[in-house]
């Protein structure tokens, strides 16, 4: 696989970034195990934080330095406006945003085990009252100015599809990060996203059972979108099939694992900003993987998220 940008040095233009996806509240226990069907774990206290793989891809964005809007929904209350207040903090551009009377804010139930492995229940709330028609005139204001679109799938089929047609339509780079595989959003494979899977969403984008290989499974994604896919695979780095090329594998960088949470939203996030400022696939991908090594070292999806500087210090 050929990469436009031989340098590894973190880009010095900045680029504009719009996340289409969710905003939630995450209540964290920590437990020394995660629990079984049915069985209850004793952790060690209730946290708070930040959450959402929309809300948390367009921290880890601007962290790294994009300029960054967000296309979301969340409620008329005070998980809505303490939300609003934290992504803002961070430097996400919120306006674009809707808040809805009708609806409570997304809600994350997550317990972290000991190896900070995670188990995540969702009530999306808000999130799943994001209108297409809501989409769409966000982006059509703002895909003028825009070099990279990122969509996850915690929102309504619809609504994905609105944000990656737009962006098809505008001739602007789209990932779609299809977390989780909602029903029908195999069928916007074709729309040309980057397609970014862990290992079990990528058997549920293609259908197939774990028999087949990664490698012909991330193939035939190339083939349908015609854009380059990246499985995620934890602390087994990533693998990436663009079309026309081979499989590229990516070593995991030595990590500090405290929690796994939001590490998938940080490699996104980084990744969208590092294309979104003009660097080439692989440059983008080696940068995604060293801020995804970064993020876990501390508790929360958006604790560890690093900024552009710890980035390239890491790199060094």
């Amino acid at each position: 696989m050929e990469d436009s940008e031989g340098s590894s040095v973190m880009p010095s233009a900045v680029g504009t970034v719009i996340v289409v996806g969710a905003v939630n509240v995450d209540l964290v226990v920590n437990a020394h195990r995660l629990p079984g069907p049915g069985e209850t774990v004793v952790g060690s206290g209730l946290r708070t934080f930040g959450g959402g793989k929309g809300a948390n891809a367009a921290v880890a964005a601007a962290r790294a330095g994009a300029h960054v809007y967000l296309v979301a929904a969340v409620g008329a209350d005070d998980h809505g406006g303490a939300a609003l207040a934290e992504l803002a903090a961070d430097g996400v551009d919120v306006s674009c945003v809707a808040i809805l009377e009708d609806q409570p804010t997304g809600v994350a139930l997550i317990v972290v085990d000991d190896q900070g492995e995670n188990q995540i229940a969702l009530g999306p709330g808000a999130n799943g009252a994001l209108g297409a028609g809501h989409v769409s005139a966000a982006l059509a204001e703002l895909l003028p100015t825009a070099d990279c679109v990122l969509v996850s799938a915690e929102i309504p089929l619809e609504a994905v599809g609105a944000a990656l047609g737009e962006a098809r339509a505008a001739g602007v780079h789209c990932i779609l990060n299809p977390a989780p595989v909602i029903d029908g959003l195999d069928g916007l494979v074709p729309l040309g996203a980057i397609l970014t899977p862990n290992e079990s969403e990528l058997t549920q984008l293609v259908g197939r059972t774990g028999q087949a290989s990664m490698a012909a499974m991330l193939t035939e994604l190339v083939q349908r979108s015609g854009a380059s896919a990246i499985v995620t695979l934890g602390g087994d780095g990533c693998v990436v099939v663009s079309p026309g090329g081979t499989p590229a594998v990516f070593p995991a960088r030595p990590a500090r694992v405290v929690d796994t949470t939001g590490a998938g939203d940080t490699f996104n996030g980084v990744l969208a900003a590092r294309l979104a400022a003009g660097g080439g696939l692989v440059a983008a991908v080696d940068t995604a993987m060293i801020a995804a090594a970064i993020s876990v070292g501390a508790h929360g999806a958006r604790t560890g998220m690093p900024t552009a500087a710890e980035i390239q210090a890491a790199r060094s």
